[in-house]
């Protein structure tokens, strides 16, 4: 990244921020999001960036949103992110601005030497896999404080919105937070079988085993791996929404892309209504199962 001066805005009146479904008519204790299958890059954005759209889309959850789809139409409320995590991660804290992307950084930032910073991977990502920067330039700061007042902001109002709403008919609620990842990733353990599915529990500290082993349990019986919390423990939507004493629960659910698409040309695979089949029947399962949990 060199030092020239990006110095752009975004109108953030043409884009609409994220999706919803089944809001209304919650027949679970479970909210689902899907903060990071957004396609939506806005047009000011592409004209400074300094990569291709696919370059762009490299880091996307793709179909995270369709392959969950199917459960939230039986019950379950779904946010999903349409704007690209590229452009701004709502699975990052707020604070997590690296000061080195601004050319007019506030000397009190003092966040480059976090360590989602310090890799490029706050919640402006400077760098794209394999270390790919995103832009040929510093961005204006106040870009920054726009993206998060209108973007990051809204979807997190939203959420909390909805588990509120799930505590207050149910008594609690668990969070599935839903992504998937790099096969890359899956098969570089030393193992016979690639990873299918990461239970990601924050090491147990997310929710009740019980409903970690059950969802498990269920993802097994269908012939998929499981792993809990390996390669991945938990990001910022599965702390910052864990509140135990609040009976509010996050599991955060990473689905190997390999299993339903071809990860070169962002395609689906033949085997990609057969995936989202099995999550969710397994998720639903997890939702009956979790209506006699609090009796």
């Amino acid at each position: 990244m060199n030092d020239s001066k990006l110095d752009f805005r975004i109108d953030y009146k043409k884009l609409c921020v994220f999706d919803e479904f089944n809001t209304k008519d919650m027949k679970f204790p479970i909210v689902m999001s899907s903060p990071h299958s957004g396609t939506l890059f806005p047009q000011e954005f592409l004209n400074n960036t300094a990569l291709t759209r696919e370059e762009l889309r490299s880091s996307e959850d793709c179909y995270m949103t369709e392959i969950v789809r199917n459960a939230s139409d039986a019950g379950i409320p779904l946010l999903s992110m349409n704007i690209p995590r590229t452009f701004i991660d709502v699975n990052r804290d707020k604070i997590e601005l690296d000061e080195t992307m601004f050319f007019d950084a506030p000397q009190s930032l003092g966040n480059a030497g976090s360590r989602r910073c310090r890799v490029g991977l706050g919640v402006l990502h400077r760098i794209v896999y394999p270390n790919k920067n995103i832009y040929n330039g510093k961005l204006s700061y106040q870009e920054a404080l726009d993206r998060i007042k209108n973007v990051y902001d809204p979807y997190h109002k939203r959420l909390k919105q909805l588990v509120d709403k799930c505590v207050r008919k149910f008594g609690f609620c668990l969070l599935i937070d839903c992504h998937s990842m790099p096969s890359i990733i899956c098969n570089i353990m030393n193992d016979d079988k690639p990873l299918d599915f990461c239970l990601c529990t924050l090491f147990d500290e997310s929710c009740p085993t019980q409903m970690s082993e059950f969802l498990s349990k269920s993802l097994e019986a269908r012939n998929y791996r499981v792993e809990f919390n390996r390669p991945y423990a938990g990001a910022y939507i599965a702390f910052n929404y864990c509140q135990p004493r609040k009976n509010i629960y996050t599991l955060q659910i990473e689905v190997n892309r390999a299993l339903y698409m071809d990860e070169k040309t962002f395609n689906k695979n033949i085997d990609f209504q057969n995936v989202s089949n099995d999550l969710c029947g397994a998720i639903l399962a997890l939702g009956n199962f979790l209506l006699d949990f609090k009796k």
